[in-house]
């Protein structure tokens, strides 16, 4: 059954870290691009430059300690069970990852199939994980880049949603490289959410198709 939307997509980031892709969203939704409203950005760490980039945009910082649920041997599955009440309160539909710096369990999987999204610096499905770019010079690649993708319980194995690639040059570092492919990630990101927010994204199996373009104010319609 088709929605239509009368208000802003409800999308909350979790970041771990410098929060350069929570920028880039913020941007594109105070540029008008994007139809969405961040409503809060949630970190595992108490000084995250993450939560501060919130506050400065008079967003909702939240910090949500680890280290309570520390020892306990469903450590991971609790910490997600209090991020999930977050997320319900807030009444999110989508979730972004942006530098989030733990595995999310199937707790969060489960509650947002295909309504959570994660950046990652390599074209998948090579190179998943960490030091990619490292890896990407260390394999002779001539192409890099970024995709997007909704996130499952494997890592870095969800379906893909963009890619944008960038050359691999002879005399590349990890760093340089990584710097050029993060310029691609400011990009594609905030496109991903708002094709979300148009109801263009339609999953099949391991394929995510982008629908043609509705005429504004038609009915949109959350993957499924």
């Amino acid at each position: 059954m088709s929605i239509k939307r009368t208000d802003a997509l409800r999308v909350a980031v979790l970041a771990s870290g410098r929060g350069s892709n929570l920028q880039a969203v913020i941007d594109a939704i105070e540029a008008g691009t994007v139809q969405a409203k961040i409503v809060a950005v949630i970190s595992n760490k108490k000084e995250a430059p993450a939560l501060e980039r919130a506050r400065r945009h008079g967003l909702s910082g939240l910090f949500v300690d680890p280290k309570p649920y520390a020892g306990r041997p469903d450590s991971r599955e609790a910490y997600d069970r209090e991020l999930l009440t977050v997320l319900r309160q807030q009444d999110v539909e989508l979730v972004l990852l942006a530098g989030y710096m733990k595995i999310v369990t199937g707790i969060l999987v489960e509650a947002f199939v295909n309504r959570m999204m994660n950046i990652h610096p390599s074209l998948l499905p090579s190179f998943p994980g960490l030091d990619v770019q490292k890896k990407a010079i260390e394999w002779g690649c001539k192409v890099a880049g970024c995709t997007v993708h909704f996130v499952t319980e494997g890592v870095d194995e969800g379906p893909i949603i963009l890619q944008a690639a960038v050359p691999v040059l002879d005399d590349d570092t990890p760093d340089t490289l990584a710097a050029r492919i993060l310029e691609q990630e400011h990009k594609i990101y905030p496109r991903a959410v708002q094709l979300f927010a148009e109801g263009r994204l339609r999953v099949e199996g391991r394929r995510v198709f982008i629908e043609a373009g509705k005429p504004e104010r038609e009915s949109t319609r959350s993957p499924s």
